[in-house]
């Protein structure tokens, strides 16, 4: 299957960064779906040290027969954005997608314009931020035999300036994968790995590097155990001393319980720890 440049190195990502809690805030995310496929979401989060609540309110509409997807949210910040989607209705592996944003109050307002296509071992995307800068967006992600590579790009239309230029290369199999990346233009290098142990065990890791840093050198590692079908737990620490743990559960069919934190082990005796919770509902 054709991968885009997001792709390369995500299983490590998504290992060292997803299912720690909602570290300093307590989530609620609630959905449900009605009978003709329209998907209601509401979601809220409130700052265990603030106090302050921010949520959001979706609806998302999608006929898969056609290839099109709507969805609208409203959140508490008084945004209200709109989303389009159409996928494979033009050509086999083409998806255009226009999302508009306003903010009445203020009077601001953003739309995008993108356009993807995949095919066989090739994966392209283009966007079109019509009111920042206006801004142009591409990448690109090519795969063969395991072997990946992508590059990605933003130009400033207005100054006439290249404001981002990232490099990815890897290799990938269902058991384990490498990936490097250089960002910030070419500034900052990362590499990763991800390591499918067992059907209940996974690990990772990823060393970064930025060059206007020094020689200092941040590294972290994860890894994740199923405690059964239902449940599992997670871990990770940095060189920093920042170590995460977490913990999933599936109460029921439908819901799910997260919680999880990040503790300073430098500082243990400090009020610098940040816990958190979060509940999912589906219906």
């Amino acid at each position: 299957m054709p991968i885009v440049f997001s792709d390369i190195g995500k299983a490590a990502s998504d290992l060292l960064a997803k299912d720690f809690g909602a570290p300093g805030a307590i989530k609620l995310e609630a959905k449900s779906t009605a009978s003709n496929g329209v998907t209601f979401t509401v979601a809220g989060s409130k700052d265990s040290k603030t106090g302050a609540i921010a949520g959001d309110l979706k609806t998302k509409y999608a006929d898969k027969s056609r290839g099109l997807t709507l969805t609208e949210t409203w959140t508490t910040a008084n945004v209200l954005s709109a989303e389009a989607e159409l996928a494979d209705a033009l050509a086999k592996g083409v998806k255009v997608n226009i999302v508009g944003a306003l903010v009445p109050h203020a009077g601001a307002k953003n739309a995008k314009v993108s356009l993807e296509y995949k095919h066989a071992a090739v994966a392209t995307r283009a966007a079109l931020d019509l009111f920042k800068g206006p801004l142009a967006t591409a990448d690109f992600a090519v795969h063969h035999d395991g072997i990946l590579f992508g590059a990605e790009t933003a130009h400033d239309l207005a100054s006439g300036n290249i404001t981002k230029y990232n490099l990815a290369a890897g290799f990938a199999t269902p058991e384990y994968a490498l990936a490097v990346h250089a960002t910030n233009k070419l500034d900052t290098f990362a590499a990763s790995y991800f390591h499918k142990i067992s059907k209940d065990v996974q690990a990772a890791g990823r060393a970064t590097w930025d060059r206007k840093s020094g020689a200092n050198v941040t590294i972290e590692v994860a890894t994740k155990y199923a405690l059964d079908k239902d449940a599992f737990v997670k871990a990770k620490i940095d060189n920093s001393g920042r170590l995460g743990l977490g913990y999933t559960q599936v109460l029921r069919p439908g819901v799910k319980i997260n919680l999880g934190g990040f503790f300073d082990t430098t500082r243990l005796a400090e009020n610098v720890h940040k816990v958190g919770l979060s509940l999912t509902l589906e219906a």
